[in-house]
């Protein structure tokens, strides 16, 4: 299985060596140097256009009009977000140059606000949180405002402007993940770290899958499992971040331990969705024009889900989840 996933671009290489195998931390950095270099990193590199955005806009390509079956993913936003997800080193030399670009170039299309400013919608919000904080650019009013958009049961929703007034998981594990890119970046406030565990809390009491009110399954999408997430939820997105959480709270606020039990159903499902070969297959990828494909199509053996549900698992450790309906009757 090691050699598969070895077998492959930097971007996953240099995460499974990190994530699977304990290498050391020079063999890590080496490899991961070469994401800037060599393979989908550097191929999506050269995809920045000489106005600082890919595909010449910042969340939807220029032209866009919208006939387009699902969302295009070319824009600069998604773009970023793909070079964070491969580990692009954002010290390097060819990370910084792009950052710089996006800086001075890229304006949302809902205010004309610049990038690192953000703009209204906290699902937006939190991703340009997680973006700004990774790259070393300034997002701290970002972070303020979403702090003031937390919702009275602890998420947010990217309706609540629109008088919604009961969160999203999608809008909050794009709120988290920002806030916990910000936090690793910059220490965070206590305000900051309170509202990430008042997040996590809205989805541990829902099991990150169902109703609080009635326990049942809230999206049957969740129980497939995509790459690239883009701004969908699904619980491999869910457990993978609560591992990375884990890690933050463990190694730099000094908090934390076993994962918690409210996981435990989602688990399962995951563990029930291993094959035979050891491998998880790409589940429900998202339509929508796209830079080039990094794996094979929906129902093929996927690395990057392999990758994440190992470390994911790795990190949970013997726990046994008590069987779970959802994960017996997963797709």
């Amino acid at each position: 299985m090691l050699d598969w996933l070895l077998d492959s671009d930097p971007s996953i290489r240099w995460q499974v060596l990190r994530d699977l195998t304990d290498a050391p931390a020079g063999e890590v950095r080496a490899e991961r140097a070469r994401v800037a270099t060599e393979g989908w990193g550097v191929r999506l590199l050269a995809l920045q256009g000489g106005d600082g955005q890919w595909d010449g806009g910042t969340f939807f390509p220029v032209p866009y009009d919208g006939s387009e079956p699902g969302q295009p993913w070319t824009a600069t936003t998604y773009s970023l977000l793909l070079l964070r997800d491969l580990g692009l080193d954002p010290g390097s030399e060819e990370a910084r140059a792009a950052v710089r670009k996006v800086r001075e170039h890229s304006r949302w299309e809902e205010g004309g606000q610049p990038f690192f400013d953000g703009e209204v919608e906290p699902c937006i919000n939190g991703k340009a949180v997680a973006l700004g904080a990774y790259f070393g650019e300034n997002v701290d009013g970002i972070v303020q405002r979403l702090l003031r958009e937390q919702l009275a049961d602890g998420g947010w929703n990217c309706e609540a402007e629109r008088g919604s007034v009961r969160s999203s998981f999608a809008t909050t594990i794009n709120v988290l993940e920002g806030l916990l890119e910000h936090e690793r970046a910059t220490g965070g406030t206590p305000e900051s770290i309170a509202a990430r565990k008042r997040g996590e809390e809205y989805l541990l009491e829902r099991v990150l899958l169902r109703r609080k009110s009635t326990g049942e399954l809230v999206d049957p999408d969740w129980l497939q499992f995509s790459y690239p997430t883009r701004w969908f939820y699904d619980a491999l997105r869910g457990l993978d971040y609560f591992r990375d959480a884990s890690f933050q709270d463990v190694f730099l606020n000094g908090t934390g331990g076993l994962p918690d039990n409210r996981l435990a159903e989602a688990v399962g499902l995951l563990r029930s969705k291993r094959q035979p070969d050891g491998t998880w297959l790409l589940e429900n990828t998202h339509p929508g024009r796209i830079h080039f494909a990094m794996e094979d199509a929906d129902g093929r053996p996927s690395r990057w889900n392999t990758l994440r549900a190992l470390r994911v698992l790795r990190w949970y450790g013997g726990f046994t989840p008590p069987s779970a309906d959802v994960g017996a009757s997963a797709p």
